[in-house]
């Protein structure tokens, strides 16, 4: 059974039968096509999950595992900036709680949630590997570390200011 695409998807999905063209004979390269995929579409949705399965002729169950799997990949669509808050010991015993709510209050929104305006996704992590600098946020690919809840609003109206 064919998937049914939209003229609007077209292009993505010829990106997509690119990258599993050029992948879909190595061994071990499932994660590599799963994270170009996200690079193309944004996030994982089911739809483009079946594709890459009948592709791939890799149970679906097989392919979603994956992407439940691995925090590298969202099933739901994200904001153009995501916001991982580390909760890993150090950070968490620095007060990682208290910036995880200074965040939630700056932006009125829950772990997990993506603001209205598509602009912020907020995510908790785990360590990040920058103990030292505890507690940590990562904007994209941006690090802020030694924070307190009183420099959130600051680090938040960088990214808003050029809306």
């Amino acid at each position: 059974m064919e998937i049914p695409i939209d003229n609007t998807e077209t292009n993505q999905y010829k990106k997509l039968d690119a990258i599993i063209q050029k992948y879909k004979d190595t061994n071990g390269m499932l994660i590599t096509i799963l994270k170009d995929a996200q690079d193309i579409f944004g996030y994982l949705p089911m739809k483009v999950q079946s594709y890459i399965s009948q592709k791939l002729d890799i149970p679906i169950s097989t392919i979603n595992g994956v992407v439940s799997f691995y925090s590298l990949f969202s099933e739901e669509p994200t904001g153009k900036y995501t916001i991982g808050v580390c909760l890993g010991t150090a950070c968490y015993v620095k007060g990682a709680s208290d910036i995880m709510e200074a965040i939630k209050e700056e932006l009125g929104l829950d772990v997990g949630e993506t603001t209205s305006n598509g602009m912020f996704t907020l995510k908790a992590t785990r360590c990040i590997g920058a103990c030292g600098l505890a507690p940590v946020i990562t904007i994209n690919d941006d690090v802020y570390g030694r924070l307190s809840p009183s420099d959130i609003p600051s680090i938040i109206h960088k990214y808003t200011k050029n809306m």
